[in-house]
């Protein structure tokens, strides 16, 4: 029995000894808006936080300004933005990446204006009251169309507000029209047309893109995370273009879509069409983050910073935008075929 004594004092230390504690996993902020993409698909499966172990708090934001201004506090550290809070944020300093060109906005952000508001074209949105959220692409083309119908500043009161605002203003009539995107673009479409699109407008020299944005000091220490995030967003957007007849109102995909930007499912699949996802060998490529100075992103954030100044809305422009573009994670994509979305 006396042997028996230390043997039963040790095993009782055993179990009552609390369990050894592990590691906590990483913690990463993800700015997002509600634009429709295949992402929201791998954000709704936990593709992400599967690839790479980390914990992940998504952030909504309700546009590119928004998102640009947390990344700039620190508050998150990879976000969505279009191209012109992105041209205007690394203007002013923000040190950021682009890794991803997440949407070729195409026909999917266009000017709407309400029926009955007496404008069937440009020359009647003089006086008229047309809201957008300042700094965003929506914004951008709209200050350029309006440059371009020949108005004078001040000729059409352009109203800041965010895109939940617009929806709320034009249910009230408040406003004669918006350039924005979806979800609330479709809504606007239902008693409303367009008058020009974002795709029109970047055929005449001023494209607009969203891109997925990373802080320089999050991607220099946590490249491996950053090269997941990339992947996840192939192998998302690959599924669509493989499938997207597919992506109907009732199917799963346009349901994750639906629940996390709040959008009709019945406007999503013909929404998803209006953007164009760049692949992988077209992102690295100069049409988009590869060639340097001269690579599309790189051009299209120089030119947008140019309009920007001339617009009086920043101060400097950068000589050229290659610093900001970063196709190395794309290319890494290209570089082992064997698993290439």
């Amino acid at each position: 029995m006396r042997r028996l004594v230390p043997f039963l004092l040790l095993l009782a230390a055993l179990l009552l000894a609390p369990p050894p504690s592990r590691a906590a996993a990483p913690v990463v902020t993800i700015a997002y808006q509600d634009m429709w993409n295949p992402f929201r698909v791998a954000m709704a499966g936990r593709a992400l936080e599967k690839a790479t172990g980390w914990t992940i708090r998504w952030r909504h934001f309700d546009s590119g300004a928004d998102v640009i201004r947390a990344l700039a506090s620190g508050d998150v550290q990879i976000g969505e933005a279009g191209s012109s809070p992105i041209a205007a944020a690394v203007s002013q300093g923000v040190p950021l990446k682009l890794v991803w060109i997440l949407e070729n906005i195409g026909d999917a952000e266009a000017l709407a204006v309400r029926n009955g508001a007496g404008i069937s074209a440009p020359r009647d949105l003089a006086g008229k009251r047309i809201a957008t959220p300042f700094v965003s692409t929506s914004h951008f083309h709209l200050l350029f169309a309006l440059q371009q119908f020949g108005f004078a500043p001040g000729a059409v009161r352009v109203l800041n507000m965010q895109p939940a605002a617009i929806a709320a203003a034009w249910a009230r009539g408040d406003i004669d029209g918006a350039f924005v995107w979806d979800p609330v673009l479709s809504r606007l479409k239902r008693d409303g047309h367009v008058l020009i699109t974002s795709g029109l407008l970047s055929s005449w020299g001023k494209a607009t893109f969203d891109g997925m944005v990373v802080s320089r000091a999050f991607a220099a220490d946590h490249a491996d995370f950053v090269a997941a995030l990339v992947r996840v967003l192939a192998e998302a957007d690959a599924r669509y273009r493989q499938d997207k007849a597919r992506w109907t109102a009732d199917s799963p995909e346009v349901a994750a879509i639906a629940k996390i930007t709040g959008g009709a499912p019945a406007d999503i699949p013909a929404g998803l069409a209006l953007y164009g996802f760049p692949p992988p060998a077209e992102q690295a490529s100069s049409r988009w983050l590869g060639g340097g100075a001269e690579g599309g992103a790189a051009r299209a954030l120089l030119y947008t910073a140019r309009f920007l100044k001339e617009q009086g809305r920043i101060t400097d422009v950068l000589p050229d935008y290659a610093a900001v573009v970063d196709p190395a994670f794309a290319q890494k994509l290209m570089a082992a075929p064997d698993r290439r979305p």
